[in-house]
């Protein structure tokens, strides 16, 4: 196994963070940010639906909306709660969590495009998912290499 791919799925875990120091950024104000969203649409009334995703909820089945977007807000919290336990404790496995954000995020776009959905504008989201992907593939990258390394 490469030394890029050890870094990637290492044996053990360890707060050992070799790469650069901008990947570690990066990754921090991620894990703010999905636990900030997460708490959105948790405790928003309309759980972001129409206040952030710009839904119209004027329509029969909202509640429905708003209940899909509270679940969903669960499993973000769980997801930034892991990223954060790894920013503390782990920081040797944030290159393996950007692959999950590069998948997550990727395979939201992915549904975006074969389940679209109305809206009445864009929502910051939506946005977000063509900005995290290329962010979280060259951060996964500087997260593996070794800035102090001399060639």
């Amino acid at each position: 196994m490469s030394s890029k791919v050890k870094k990637i799925l290492p044996k053990s875990a360890k707060n050992d963070f070799k790469g650069y120091k901008i990947a570690e950024i990066i990754f921090f104000i991620i894990t703010i940010i999905t636990i900030i969203r997460s708490f959105i649409h948790i405790l928003f009334p309309d759980g972001g639906a129409q206040s952030l995703a710009t839904i119209d909820l004027s329509v029969e089945g909202a509640d429905v909306i708003i209940g899909l977007f509270a679940l969903w807000g669960i499993s973000q919290i769980l997801l930034g709660l892991i990223f954060l336990i790894v920013f503390i404790n782990y920081k040797n496995l944030i290159p393996m969590m950007y692959l999950v954000i590069i998948i997550e995020y990727s395979m939201r776009i992915a549904v975006g495009l074969y389940k679209p959905f109305q809206t009445t504008g864009i929502a910051p989201g939506s946005i977000g998912n063509y900005v995290i992907v290329p962010l979280a593939l060259i951060m996964v990258i500087l997260s593996v290499m070794n800035p102090k390394k001399t060639e």
